[in-house]
């Protein structure tokens, strides 16, 4: 599953007043949930993969499709999805240039 999730593009998408980055699968959508400020820090506050697809790395497929958005964008981003955090911590070269100031991958 993991192999043809890298090859499936995200997509930006509004529900409601909430803004997500969205990856659809066979199996149901997996999405991050942002809020973008004007000054270019996009804040990522939740992650949520369906259950069908947990533990098949569609989680960090996802994130590291996030993240390359946000480095090609030119923005900065404050992770306060735990999911995110944490993936971070395990892979912190993939933060390198991205944090907001205040924010870091604590040891």
């Amino acid at each position: 599953m993991k192999g043809s999730a890298n090859n499936i593009p995200i997509v930006k998408n509004k529900v409601g007043n909430q803004h997500r980055f969205e990856l659809g699968l066979d199996g149901g959508t997996a999405y991050v949930e942002y809020i973008l400020n004007q000054q270019g820090t996009i804040y990522l506050t939740h992650t949520e993969v369906p259950v069908a697809l947990e533990g098949k790395g569609i989680g960090s497929t996802l994130v590291n499709k996030v993240l390359d958005h946000i480095r090609e964008e030119g923005l900065k981003m404050a992770p306060l999805c735990p999911f995110i955090a944490v993936f971070l911590k395990r892979h912190p070269e993939k933060a390198e240039g991205l944090l907001a100031r205040g924010f870091h991958i604590g040891s």
